[in-house]
């Protein structure tokens, strides 16, 4: 995905060598910003996530993002799957060390805040690109394990799953990769909108910029609820845990800042963000927030 120009002293896009692994340092990871290489190791699967049709019976060009209605809750199924004398387990995500394990120590209070004479949509703007290209890299690095056979629905913990809004404005179940190819081209293709992601000079950001933002915060939070949930074993095996930590509590610093989600969309890592609050990593909550 080629994007935009330098535009207000800030640039959206560089262009950089193709990496086929996530670096050891956190800088390394965080500025590379060529949202076209993707980490996957199945080149395959990188082409298809940006594609207009990724195999599937589905048209990326006619699908729909989920609504906010489009989160099921699978509480009832969850009561007759767990014996009510047990106390399900604590997400390894949770427990020590990994929840303290991060990169970068203290707050991203000041990394998050709009600067000073900068506009606020266009720090959006090169904000949520970032984002989502780092987002799109470590997807990349556990792509291969997302297969339907192992999981045939989207969820994020074991009481929520997320559904795709078709264009007749029915909801699917849909096998968490599609779920997750679905999103990121949906995502992908808004960010390359010039109507809604405006780089040239004279163009306007819409009015209805900030509501495209939050749809692709939610989305973005989606994905990586499902990573954490079913996946971050994974990120363990890889010594990524720190740089995924890290982008995390970014991200969410991010998103209290500017109130770029609704609280009942973050439940699914409640704990996760209250912890990280806690350990004075992330921008805290107001208390009627959550």
């Amino acid at each position: 995905m080629s994007f935009f120009s330098t535009i207000k002293g800030f640039t959206r896009s560089s262009k950089k060598k193709n990496q086929n692994k996530l670096g050891n340092n956190y800088n390394e990871l965080y500025l590379n910003n060529d949202s076209s290489t993707s980490l996957n190791y199945n080149q395959n699967t990188q082409a298809s996530i940006y594609s207009n049709n990724n195999g599937s019976s589905l048209s990326l060009r006619r699908t729909h993002s989920p609504s906010k209605q489009s989160v099921r809750s699978l509480k009832s199924t969850n009561q007759t799957r767990q014996q009510p004398s047990k106390q399900a387990p604590k997400p390894l995500f949770i427990c020590e060390p990994f929840v303290k394990i991060a990169l970068v120590k203290g707050s991203y209070k000041t990394i998050v805040q709009l600067p000073k004479y900068v506009d606020y949509h266009e720090w959006l703007a090169l904000n949520t690109f970032e984002l989502f290209n780092h987002l799109n890299k470590f997807y990349g690095v556990i792509a291969e394990y997302v297969t339907p056979d192992r999981y045939p629905i989207m969820t994020a913990d074991s009481k929520t799953e997320y559904v795709w809004m078709m264009p007749n404005g029915k909801t699917v179940s849909l096998p968490a990769n599609q779920y997750i190819d679905h999103a990121l081209t949906w995502m992908n293709n808004k960010i390359n909108d010039q109507t809604i992601f405006p780089t040239k000079s004279g163009m306007a950001f819409p009015p209805s910029f900030l509501k495209e933002i939050k749809g692709i915060y939610i989305q973005m939070f989606r994905i990586i609820a499902h990573i954490f949930h079913n996946h971050f074993d994974k990120l363990v095996h890889l010594s990524l845990e720190a740089h995924w930590n890290s982008y995390f509590a970014h991200f969410i610093s991010f998103v209290i800042e500017f109130d770029l989600i609704d609280k009942h969309e973050l439940e699914p890592l409640r704990m996760l963000i209250d912890n990280l609050e806690t350990q004075g990593k992330i921008i805290p909550f107001s208390k009627d927030t959550l």
